[in-house]
């Protein structure tokens, strides 16, 4: 670890100087490049002066037990040197996790997806619900949030819902909601007081950039008809909705919510995009995980992964056996408590499967 510091210091102080020649500012891009890995070391290099100066300390500590007479100031040696290698301990967990290689797409923004599953019109309702959730999360962080597609139902669910999260450092705090969202409660139809369990799947999608994945046109079926449902004297009298089928890989992706064709079919792409930059990320993790014979960081989108229990106002996350009772706080947007252990549960996987592989 500590030539691996080392390494990074090193580069760092090459970048500072870099960042000091006059003749950077000629080229804004090699600047904004060149400040981008300077601010992304820093962090580092400031944490590694902290221990290097504990280490420092602890030696000092160490040479006052040995040689000191004064047993007064050897005690206060000993009592330092007890919080100083606590601090040591802490400052070498907290480097190894600056050190593991960083996800490419943690600052970028997200595609959230959410569909009813198995529950009818009480699993749409959840949709609703988790949706809200999501909006709320995204007004705490002061994320922009903007619906590019919703199927809606009669009383206020969603059969699906789509939408852009656009924040930054979104898509790391959210990538690990992907996956079967279980609800267990009383429907409103429900007469009899019978507690249901419907489930809700959740997608987390980085927005991909044109960069990232590239669409050719000849791919792609492009078909317009007239948008249905409430939408205002625009619908059935235009043919603004607009399907995109990507034929290599069979997505179809549907948008009318928008009265013009044009921002319908620009949403439709985004979505598409982001589905295919996904389906290229899971290959690419599917790969790494026969090579190491483990996948670490991330889930099987067809596991549940948490269930909210109306009764007894628990929420459980079953991948780190987290269980919260307060469950109306948490489907009003109050989920960092989940999200940071669940941060904190797969960066811990990660470091484990990185020192096994080195």
């Amino acid at each position: 670890m500590l030539q691996k510091l080392e390494e990074v210091e090193k580069e760092f102080n090459k970048l500072s100087k870099q960042l000091e020649d006059p003749e950077i500012f000629k080229n804004i891009e090699k600047f904004q490049k060149i400040s981008k890995e300077h601010s992304d070391l820093k962090p580092i290099v400031e944490k590694f002066k902290e221990y290097k100066k504990v280490l420092n300390n602890i030696e000092e500590n160490h040479y006052m037990l040995k040689h000191e007479k004064d047993n007064e100031i050897k005690e206060l040696a000993k009592t330092d040197l007890e919080e100083l290698e606590v601090k040591k301990e802490q400052l070498e967990k907290d480097l190894k996790f600056m050190l593991l290689p960083k996800d490419p797409n943690d600052n970028k923004n997200v595609i959230l997806e959410i569909r009813a599953g198995t529950g009818g019109e009480e699993a749409a309702l959840f949709a609703a619900d988790l949706f809200r959730m999501y909006l709320r999360y995204s007004e705490r962080k002061k994320w922009k949030v903007e619906i590019l597609s919703a199927n809606e139902t009669g009383n206020g669910g969603f059969k699906e819902v789509i939408a852009l999260i656009n924040g930054k450092g979104a898509y790391s705090k959210l990538k690990y909601e992907s996956g079967i969202h279980r609800v267990q409660r009383v429907p409103l139809t429900e007469s009899q007081g019978r507690i249901h369990t419907s489930a809700v799947s959740v997608a987390i999608l980085p927005e991909a950039e044109d960069v990232d994945i590239e669409i050719n046109t000849s791919d792609l079926k492009i078909d317009v008809f007239r948008a249905s449902g409430a939408g205002g004297q625009h619908v059935n009298t235009t043919d603004s909705a607009v399907r995109i089928t990507h034929i290599p890989t069979g997505i179809v992706v549907t948008c009318q919510d928008e009265r013009s064709q044009h921002k319908n079919k620009a949403k439709a792409m985004k979505i598409l995009r982001a589905k295919l930059f996904d389906i290229e990320m899971q290959k690419q993790e599917q790969e790494l995980a026969n090579e190491r014979k483990q996948m670490v960081g991330t889930g099987d989108r067809s596991e549940k992964i948490r269930t909210y229990n109306f009764p007894q106002s628990r929420v459980t996350d079953h991948r780190i056996g987290l269980t919260l009772y307060k469950l109306n706080d948490i489907l009003d947007g109050d989920i960092d408590e989940i999200i940071d252990a669940l941060t904190t549960y797969f960066q811990a996987e990660a470091l484990k499967s990185h020192i096994n592989n080195e």
